[in-house]
């Protein structure tokens, strides 16, 4: 019985692409979407997603209301 060493990751990330490559690329397939989504939306809140033309819902807002100066006229 040897002793094993620790192992360094890429050490792990090697034999992880050898042993189990469907693992590894679908968790590098799972990181980009989780980027996109990020990416998504933090250009949603900043072009202010919620403010659309087109509504199904309208909102009565008061005139001392400091969201008025976000409304599209």
């Amino acid at each position: 019985m040897s002793a094993v060493g620790r192992k360094t990751l890429s050490q792990l990330y090697r034999q992880g692409w050898a042993e189990i490559p469907e693992v590894m690329a679908s968790s590098y397939l799972l990181l980009v979407g989780v980027g996109f989504m990020g990416a998504a939306s933090l250009m949603y809140v900043k072009k202010n997603g919620d403010n659309k033309r087109y509504r199904f819902e309208y909102t009565v807002y008061r005139p001392d209301d400091p969201r008025i100066k976000t409304i599209r006229e």
